[in-house]
């Protein structure tokens, strides 16, 4: 596979910029001034909020008793018209950045605006043109931008990661990042760590190998790659058949944003599955370093460790969701993770060694993790046309969306979903940019549910739990207002008390939610953005849910001014 060939080079760049004017300079957002991110939670600087990933804010003029006055500010439509990229449904799955009152978003098939974090109007527009028969596994989405530098960063369908002039939207560089051709897509948050953006590959389930990428923020000029799947004589490469080929197209994509430890200078980045997903048959061995948190050191791009959570995967069970960075109060740095495999683990962030595991979901049949960490398997396609069933599905007990951590309360908050699926071996050649599944697969239509769980990672305990009829598919966001917001695939939106579960407040935004909320304060008053869009892949994790309403819209709730 060649790194850098682009199949949509001769396809133009479209851009409307200036609707109303330039947006106000961000050009002293940094490394320093996003290492201190939580000092000023007026802003969102950067994807989780801050760099532990904690989605936590220290807003509280929301809170128990006022969030049931919380009404729509305004609405932004993103409005999405014309073909899209990938043969695919598309959703609007971002994070939104806010700095000093002006909202940076992403939305679907390469757009980009700069909004009036007070009223909604657009600043500028930014879109950018990719294949329309690009190689998608999982929908036409994109989970945001990065800002810094003076600069927003977006890293797009056909694998270009971008960076366009904060104030105006005209693009600044532009540099390729993959092979389009051979199913590398690009559908991560940039990361920005001292003077380089952080990316990651997407693509597994076209049988390509996974990496990650640190570029420098000014030129665009790459500065290391990390392969996330070891060749021949690098450490790992052992775990993998000595064919010369599995290797080479054995996934571990990282297209979730990693969290960022600056005192030991770590990212840590979760990996996705192996591929073919389902036939373990043609890769042998534990495979590393799919289904794995590794910790890669920033300034050279080297793995320091790695937890690997399901060895020579078989359900499809990715580790790419986030890594959540706290501390304990005797002081020990450790990582919280809540995999798609129904277990939740707790980590030492400074060498990977294994603190606490347990079971988050109610139902895992797949097979069994002990106390000490030993993975038993139990349910697994392993034979030609025999339908196998299992929990949790592909789709895992929590997906790409985030959980959050309230350190008032010492809880995280999990979005959790409850559905199984069947899976029946079909082996199939690999082929370039053709799915590489090796198995058949139905997700459950019937029997599912989900709840919003409340965890003390230090203890495994479960608090409380808010039940819903449908899996949790959306990220969760806390603040020290003792609040919970979470969306649903029906549409509410809902604020939940951090300490008990309470439904306090919930509003129908009209489509399901897939994305990840964010707060902000614009003069004195406090703001709640969510994007709202039902697609991507549904059929993955609801597909009772499939013809629902998709909607496109941003939300921004507030209190009523005074």
């Amino acid at each position: 596979m060649t790194d850098y060939v682009d199949a949509g080079e001769a396809i133009p760049h479209v851009q409307l910029s200036n609707v109303r004017g330039e947006a106000p300079a961000t050009g002293n957002v940094d490394h320093d001034r996003i290492k201190g991110a939580r000092s000023e939670p007026q802003n969102w600087l950067t994807y989780y909020g801050t760099y532990d990933g904690q989605r936590y804010s220290e807003l509280d003029q929301i809170d128990k008793e006022t969030v049931r006055r919380l009404a729509p500010a305004w609405v932004f439509q993103a409005g999405a018209v014309g073909m899209q990229s990938g043969a695919s449904t598309y959703s609007f799955e971002a994070s939104p950045i806010v700095v000093e009152g002006v909202m940076y978003v992403s939305g679907p098939d390469g757009r980009a605006w700069a909004i009036d974090a007070r009223t909604g109007e657009e600043l500028w527009r930014y879109k950018h043109a990719s294949p329309y028969d690009v190689s998608l596994c999982c929908g036409n989405v994109n989970r945001g931008v990065a800002v810094g530098h003076g600069k927003v960063y977006m890293y797009t369908l056909n694998a270009h990661i971008i960076a366009l002039d904060a104030r105006t939207g005209e693009k600044v560089w532009d540099t390729v990042n993959g092979d389009v051709r051979a199913g590398e897509s690009g559908s991560v948050a940039p990361l920005i760590v001292k003077d380089m953006v952080i990316v990651g590959s997407a693509g597994g389930e076209f049988g390509v190998r996974g990496h990650l990428d640190a570029f420098d923020a000014h030129t665009g000029e790459r500065r290391w790659r990390c392969y996330t799947v070891p060749k021949p004589g690098e450490p790992g490469s052992e775990t993998w058949p000595d064919d010369g080929e599995a290797w080479q197209r054995g996934g571990a994509n990282c297209w979730v944003t990693p969290t960022y430890d600056p005192e030991l200078e770590l990212l840590y980045q979760g990996t996705g599955n192996p591929a073919p997903d389902f036939d373990g048959g043609v890769r042998p061995g534990d495979n590393l370093y799919t289904d794995s948190t590794v910790a890669v050191d920033v300034n050279t791009g080297q793995i320091r460790w790695h937890y690997q959570f399901t060895p020579h995967d078989l359900w499809d069970y990715d580790s790419t969701m986030e890594n959540v960075l706290f501390d304990a109060p005797d002081g020990r740095k450790l990582l919280a993770h809540a995999d798609k495999n129904g277990y939740f683990f707790v980590l030492d962030r400074t060498d990977g060694e294994l603190v606490r595991v347990f079971p988050f979901v109610d139902r895992i049949t797949w097979g069994e993790i002990t106390p000490e960490g030993k993975v038993t398997p139990k349910i697994y396609p392993d034979e030609e046309g025999v339908p196998v069933h299992f929990w949790p599905g592909p789709a895992g007990g929590k997906e790409w969306t985030h959980m959050s951590y309230n350190p008032q309360t010492g809880l995280m908050y999990v979005p959790v979903q409850e559905v199984g699926a069947t899976a029946t071996r079909r082996r199939r050649e690999f082929k370039e940019s053709i799915p590489y599944w090796g198995a058949g697969v139905a997700v459950d239509i019937e029997d599912f549910y989900g709840f919003v769980a409340a965890i003390d990672p230090l203890t495994g305990e479960e608090k409380w739990r808010w039940d819903n009829e449908y899996p949790m598919c959306a990220s969760t966001l806390t603040t020290a207002g003792g609040l919970v917001f979470q969306g649903t695939p029906t549409g509410e939106f809902v604020a939940l008390d951090a300490a008990t579960g309470e439904k306090l407040w919930s509003f129908q935004c009209g489509s399901g939610h897939h994305s990840s909320p964010s707060t902000f304060e614009v003069d004195g008053r406090q703001y709640i953005a969510v994007p709202t869009g039902w697609g991507g892949w549904v059929e993955g994790f609801l597909p009772g849910l499939l013809g629902a309403a998709a909607g496109d819209a941003l939300f921004c709730f507030a209190l009523p001014e005074q």
